[in-house]
């Protein structure tokens, strides 16, 4: 039998910047193996998020709790009992997820003392696997956003959650706050949502890794939603390496290794995901696809002309249609007392306020001579546009036989916070390149690519699968990971 794990007994080699640095793979090996403790990890991470306050990371951080069960964790260890994969593993939430006993605000003041009795399934998950869950992050209000420009949740002035890299600029969005706790060191991973690029967005502008799954991987329940349609959780870290550790916990799998790349087909969809990029984004994509092709990856140019068009048809229609049905249905299911106009009238965020006056309440979207009712056209959407997109992916995996297309998760670096990051144009731009696999439901990879030559801020590639192959795009992601290498952390 071990010995109880005390804190201060670990061994002088292992510092406190080499734990800050310590993935959730690595976290979870040393933790097994009686390296350090969980007590140990936590503690010195709950330190590092009070010195980071200026990020505006967090909504919600618990340190009793959070310590507690890292007492616990190292209690079962010195028992020599497993608790499972994540043993010990603090971790953060995003707090649109329930985690029970902690506030679930999505981010707006009108649910800022909602406290959930349960967790989502996705939190019970990691919690069942031995995970600590630190805190709750912070989010872009009702996740409608892309800035994390959050007016009514904040730690530290200015407003806004903040990027590690770079604080004068955002750390992406919705799922900023996980993203820029995992870029500074606050936590090894943790969890995100996605609906059209929430998850993936944030973790290529903090340097890490996200991943939106085929939907239906995981349950959506106990999410506060926008779209049942296209919503999903979505496991975020520094490498893909974690990211599948954690997708591995979410749908009850063993964990995938990397694959082999010689001989694997990416597409190049260049007229599409390619426009307008900046020169740190082209930049740092070209020398990684150059690097991808010595390794033996085939690049293979297509075209995709319908992409664009069926997109359009089918993205904000089902969004904001739905965004106030799923919004009730949760408001009533986890007896909030609350409405969706009760809500709204307390929305803190300018340009979250206005697309739920303007379109979600009164159920419109813009058309060319103004604002027209929005159930025609989202019938049309899910009848049509949605399932023309979809085959338009499959026709284009099965038709140039390739593994997934490759694309700059973004067009641009993280542009500076602020009231201006939240306008529409730049929303739109960011979310270019990811929206259509979010719409089609397939698996989607953000990984780092490396960091701008000008700048010094994160690039990322992405990754998109055919519907159901979600193993496999988070292999051949470990195998671009270990061809790019990481990122160095901030400086």
């Amino acid at each position: 039998m071990s010995t109880p794990m005390n804190p201060t007994a670990f061994p002088s080699s292992l510092q406190t910047d080499t734990l800050a640095e310590l993935g959730v793979v690595e976290a979870a090996a040393r933790i097994r193996r009686g390296e350090i403790g969980s007590e140990q990890l936590t503690r010195h991470l709950l330190d590092r998020a009070q010195r980071h306050r200026h990020l505006n990371a967090f909504i919600t951080l618990d340190p009793e709790k959070a310590l507690e069960a890292a007492r616990q964790a190292d209690a079962a260890r010195a028992a020599g009992v497993v608790l499972g994969p994540l043993h010990g593993v603090p971790l953060v939430v995003k707090d649109n997820i329930q985690v029970a006993g902690m506030p679930c605000s999505a981010g707006t003041p009108a649910l800022r003392n909602h406290i959930p009795t349960g967790n989502a399934p996705v939190a019970q998950a990691l919690l069942d696997a031995g995970a600590v869950i630190l805190g709750k992050t912070n989010m872009h209000e009702l996740a409608f956003g892309i800035a994390g420009y959050n007016e009514g949740f904040w730690q530290a002035a200015p407003i806004g959650v903040r990027n590690p890299y770079d604080p004068t600029r955002i750390a992406g969005g919705s799922s900023s706050g996980t993203a820029a706790a995992i870029g500074a060191r606050l936590a090894p991973g943790g969890l995100g949502s996605d609906t059209g690029a929430s998850s993936r967005l944030p973790a290529t502008l903090t340097g890490g890794a996200g991943y939106r799954p085929t939907v239906g991987r995981y349950s959506g329940a106990g999410i506060a939603p926008i779209s049942h349609t296209r919503d999903t959780a979505g496991p975020m870290a520094r490498t893909v390496a974690d990211v599948a550790l954690l997708d591995a916990v979410l749908a009850g799998e063993n964990p995938v290794s990397a694959a082999p790349l010689a001989g694997v087909r990416l597409g190049v969809y260049r007229e599409y995901f390619f426009a307008d990029l900046d020169a740190d984004t082209r930049a740092v994509v070209d020398t990684a696809l150059a690097r991808l092709g010595d390794a033996g990856v085939q690049l293979v140019e297509l075209t995709m002309p319908h992409l664009a068009v069926l997109n359009e048809a089918t993205s904000m229609p089902v969004a904001l249609y739905e965004a106030y049905d799923d919004l009730a249905a949760y408001l009533r299911e986890h007896d909030t007392g609350l409405t969706v106009e009760q809500v709204a009238a307390q929305i803190a965020s300018q340009d979250v306020r206005g697309t739920y006056e303007m379109l979600v309440l009164p159920r419109k979207l813009p058309g060319p001579d103004g604002l027209v009712d929005a159930r025609p056209i989202y019938e049309h959407a899910l009848a049509e546009s949605r399932p023309a997109l979809q085959a338009h992916y499959a026709e284009t995996f099965a038709s140039h036989a390739i593994d997934a297309l490759v694309y700059p998760t973004c067009p641009e670096v993280a542009c500076l916070q602020g009231p201006e990051a939240a306008a529409q144009p730049v929303f739109m731009g960011y979310i270019r390149n990811l929206d259509p696999s979010s719409n089609a439901g397939i698996p989607s990879l953000a990984l780092p690519a490396g960091l701008g030559p000008t700048t010094g801020l994160p690039v990322g590639l992405s990754l998109d699968g055919p519907v159901g192959t979600d193993r496999r795009v988070l292999a051949l992601g470990m195998a671009i990971e270990q061809v790019l290498g990481r990122l160095p952390p901030p400086r």
